[in-house]
């Protein structure tokens, strides 16, 4: 059973570049009792790709999250705005 609720949506925008992207990470349970890492991105507006990643335990997948966020970040992702209009399709 997960401890805790890991959901989080960032954004990437660059008009002079024409970017629009989402990442989405989320830490589920599977049905199997798994802990499950789920990663979707894509352009905003569509439905993008969807990866999960299965863990034994949580720690192992908070680490995973936490490594991503990091690298996402760098890349100059930055929290979505809550005033947005557009929503990120889920799944």
């Amino acid at each position: 059973m997960i401890a805790q609720l890991y959901r989080l949506c960032i954004e990437r925008r660059d008009a002079d570049r024409n970017m629009a992207r989402f990442y989405a990470l989320s830490i589920e349970e599977t049905l199997f009792g798994q802990t499950c890492l789920v990663r979707r991105w894509g352009r905003i507006g569509t439905t993008g790709r969807t990866v999960q990643h299965s863990f034994d335990t949580e720690g192992e997948a908070v680490a995973l999250f936490l490594e991503l966020l990091r690298a996402k970040r760098m890349r100059g992702y930055q929290p979505r705005s809550p005033r947005r209009a557009e929503a990120i399709p889920s799944g």
